[in-house]
């Protein structure tokens, strides 16, 4: 889980300061220490950490907040501005000019999970309504070429490509000049890894940037090397005066150091987050909401945003529409699987949920159960779809049969999809007052 380590240290403090009615100076340092430490151990910057908890110290030990009805309450919301502030306050967009082409550069060590990235931000500006254009210009590691082409083909997307015997320089600056010709307004040029120490290869950067004028410099940095992704996004920047970063693997990385303090060493800005292998698991960086994870309380924002993104409302229409007149059947519900399956990883959507994370972090959710629940559904007839009360024991056995299940598996299925009919019909999908769902689990998801 993202900060998953960090998260359950802070609220350990916290929940020390909810317990005293009145609280001291002494009170507030001493949680202030633990989150320091904590802070320390998720790898944060020395000095970012001890500015940081200072600043919420000195907030903190006042008379309005001594005084309040509810101190530990102010002290949680001092510290979740200040960690709003330390990630950089509002969300950063695109520098997207006027006139296109918008050419953005992406640079950065090499196996942070740039090219992936390149398709990702591609996809995810398709979805945005522009029409971006790849380029490769990594003419130096083995593949990275064809690599592009093959993430181009399954989004969609354009690539540009002169092979591996022109500079790089020379391959922007025909890429920018093609994007204008066929009216591409977003330019994606994939550079070669290399370490900030190479001076011949960020010469080559220098040279792109000389080139092609562009309005962003995008660092990739994979956020489960903590702070040697700070240190290699001051070098970068102090070179090539970066625009922002783009920090990968962030789902992966518990602790969360190399997010909190990139901008407080750099000045420069977080864009996008990878949190997944996919090619949609790409999130615009809002610093409010991250530290909303930090302190235990979900991201309720990004999961209704990514559901606006993914679903299909006219299904979600006809869904409602059937649930309304109690004809909602395993086909529809198979129907919603695959568009849940969209926001990502289940982990990742339950992650976002309030007071839920925490509660996550040593259960082992099966992503697969979906696939197997459909594969289930899949192997049944029209007709036992459309009436699963029709399928008897033979049935039952020939539908684990062809789903590669047990038959405890098809029980499991048609029981908890029997319950959801039930309650639908006892409490009325469009019942007054407060609508009341019992806990929907289907079979295998959590172990």
């Amino acid at each position: 889980m993202i900060f998953g380590n960090l998260s359950e240290k802070i609220s350990e403090a916290f929940r020390k300061l909810r317990s005293k009615g009145k609280l001291s100076e002494s009170d507030v340092k001493s949680s202030m220490r633990e989150v320091r430490l904590a802070l320390l151990e998720a790898d944060v910057n020395f000095k970012v950490a001890k500015e940081f908890t200072n600043k919420v110290i000195d907030r903190a030990v006042g008379t309005n907040v001594m005084e309040s009805l509810t101190p530990a309450q102010m002290v949680i919301k001092i510290v979740n501005e200040e960690l709003t502030s330390l990630m950089g306050e509002n969300y950063s967009k695109l520098n997207i000019p006027s006139r296109p082409p918008c050419i953005i550069m992406m640079c950065g060590l090499q196996g942070a999970g740039k090219t992936t990235h390149c398709a990702k931000l591609a996809k995810m500006l398709k979805k945005q309504g522009h029409r971006p254009l790849l380029v490769a210009c990594d003419i130096y590691r083995p593949a990275a070429v064809k690599q592009l082409e093959v993430l181009s083909q399954s989004i969609g997307v354009p690539v540009f490509e002169e092979g591996v015997l022109l500079s790089p320089v020379e391959i922007s600056k025909h890429a920018a000049r093609h994007a204008k010709d066929y009216g591409n307004d977003i330019v994606i040029i994939d550079t070669a890894g290399r370490l900030h120490i190479d001076e011949k290869l960020m010469d080559e950067l220098l040279n792109i940037k000389s080139a092609v004028n562009p309005s962003e410099i995008l660092l990739v940095v994979d956020a489960m090397t903590g702070q040697d992704a700070v240190n290699a996004a001051k070098s970068f920047d102090e070179k090539l005066d970066i625009s922002g970063i783009i920090m990968t693997k962030l789902d992966g990385d518990a602790r969360g150091g190399a997010a909190l303090s990139i901008k407080a060493i750099t000045g420069k800005p977080i864009k996008f987050v990878g949190v997944g292998e996919k090619l949609d698991n790409i999130e615009v960086f809002h610093p409010d909401r991250m530290a909303s994870r930090v302190l235990g309380m979900g991201d309720v924002l990004t999961l209704i945003e990514d559901a606006e993104i993914n679903f299909d409302k006219k299904q979600a229409e006809k869904m409602i529409q059937k649930l309304e007149q109690n004809s909602f059947d395993l086909n529809d519900l198979m129907e919603q699987f695959k568009q849940v399956k969209k926001l990502g990883p289940l982990k990742s959507i339950l992650g976002k949920l309030p007071g839920l994370d925490k509660h996550l972090k040593d259960v082992d959710i099966d992503d697969r159960v979906f696939d197997r629940t459909c594969a289930i559904i899949l192997s049944m007839t029209k007709d036992e779809r459309k009436k699963p009360s029709i399928i008897n024991p033979s049935r039952k056995k020939r539908i684990a049969k062809g789903s590669g299940m047990k038959v405890e598996d098809v029980n499991k299925l048609l029981r908890q999809f029997e319950q959801m009919q039930t309650i639908t019909k006892q409490f009325g999908w469009k019942g007054k007052g407060k609508r009341k769902f019992p806990r929907f689990r289907f079979p295998g998801m959590m172990k």
